[in-house]
């Protein structure tokens, strides 16, 4: 694997990392936030589906602009709005307002997460894309470990405010990565076959490719478990079971290792199973060990390790699902890779929005809506799994 390989996956999975850095961070603080700015629970949980719904819907801007105007001017932009947003969640009097920015925040951050698929696509495709893919998620899923802990200790020494000035000196430190560690994947000759009008043909041309279609969806609903799990761990953790903001930060972190850990493998087992076969069996056991962990909740058995172990288990399969469903998805798009990617993760964060804003109607103090929710998720992927890939491609 040479150096410019390595070093693409490096800076490509830092500027990714930059969104679910907003995340993770801020999970922690979620219950000092609502005591703070006198907020319910669900107030304080708009504040994420806010956040998440720009991340989705701006994807649908940024990922045509990359095929026009090149891959790093939208993430240029991308990364000041994060910034303004950032310094205004930091400012935010009341919850009103910090909804209000942290949605401001999502729409700049969601140009880390669409143009870097576009970048791994313009330089590679099929086992190398996957690798290239996987190594990305490496870098980008050090987010979930590191995150909340670095988070925990900036609310304990500051407060919750210092979590959004942190994320801006990250933006900063993003722009200066940018400038020069990436060159533009997206020479001139390719931006000039791409328009308003040839997005928007891209566009028609993806909604209507079912395969495309259930290769998102597959993703899509398998990585809303994992949203269902950001909204509501922190109440589930820290008010149902008692751990401390610090205590949190380990749990959520393993289940993160388990994420990362497994999707290192994916291009070793794509070289030897083949994509498809891979994604069914990963998708299998991810929904056989959620679908257990629900029926042992309804059973009585409502141990934190349980929890925390099939947690584990089940996200590490997921860790195999998303780099290999992504690809699968992005390898017949190359020419439209900015807008596809835009169309795919638009489409991913959309569905989890919407399985955090359900789950978040059945509240209830205890973990069972949150372990329901990712159990249904699971099953949902499983369902569109078998459904989308019927025999191997």
């Amino acid at each position: 694997m040479s150096d410019p390989f390595l070093r693409a996956a490096l800076v490509l999975g830092l500027l990714s990392a930059i969104g679910p850095f907003a995340i993770d961070m801020y999970l922690p603080a979620l219950p000092s936030i609502g005591s703070s700015l006198n907020a319910s629970t669900g107030a304080v949980q708009a504040s994420l589906m806010a956040f998440f719904l720009s991340l989705g819907l701006g994807q649908m801007l940024y990922g045509p602009a990359s095929d026009m105007l090149g891959r790093k001017k939208p993430l240029y932009f991308g990364l000041a709005v994060f910034a303004v947003g950032s310094v205004g969640c930091a400012l935010a009097p009341d919850i009103q307002t910090l909804v209000l920015w942290r949605a401001v925040q999502g729409l700049g951050a969601c140009a880390g997460m669409v143009v870097p698929r576009a970048v791994v696509r313009d330089l590679h495709t099929g086992a190398d894309a996957a690798r290239l893919m996987a190594l990305l998620s490496l870098v980008f899923s050090v987010s979930p470990i590191l995150a909340p802990l670095f988070g925990s200790f900036l609310i304990e020494w500051s407060g919750w405010r210092a979590v959004f000035w942190a994320v801006t000196v990250a933006a900063v430190l993003a722009a200066v990565l940018l400038a020069t560690g990436l060159p533009e994947t997206r020479p001139a000759e390719r931006r000039a076959e791409s328009s308003v009008a040839s997005a928007i043909q891209a566009y028609g041309v993806l909604l209507r490719d079912a395969h495309f279609i259930g290769l998102v969806l597959i993703g899509g609903f398998g990585i809303s478990s994992f949203f269902a799990y950001l909204a509501n761990s922190s109440f589930v953790l820290i008010d149902h079971y008692g751990l401390t903001p610090r205590q949190y930060s380990y749990a959520f972190a393993a289940n993160a290792a388990s994420f990362i850990g497994m999707s290192q493998l994916t291009g070793r087992m794509i070289s030897r199973f083949g994509m498809v076969p891979l994604i069914r069996g990963a998708v299998i056991g991810y929904a056989a060990v959620m679908g257990l962990l629900l029926a042992l909740n309804l059973a009585g058995f409502d141990g934190l390790f349980l929890m925390l172990g099939l947690l584990l288990a089940g996200f590490g399969f997921l860790g195999l699902v998303m780099p290999a469903s992504a690809v699968l998805a992005l390898d017949a798009h190359g020419e439209i890779a900015g807008t596809a990617s835009a169309l795919m993760g638009t489409l991913q964060f959309l569905v989890g929005a919407a399985v955090m804003a359900l789950v978040g109607l059945f509240v209830d103090g205890t973990a069972r809506p949150m372990v329901a929710g990712i159990a249904a998720s699971a099953a949902i992927t499983l369902v569109i799994t078998l459904k989308t890939l019927k025999r191997p491609a």
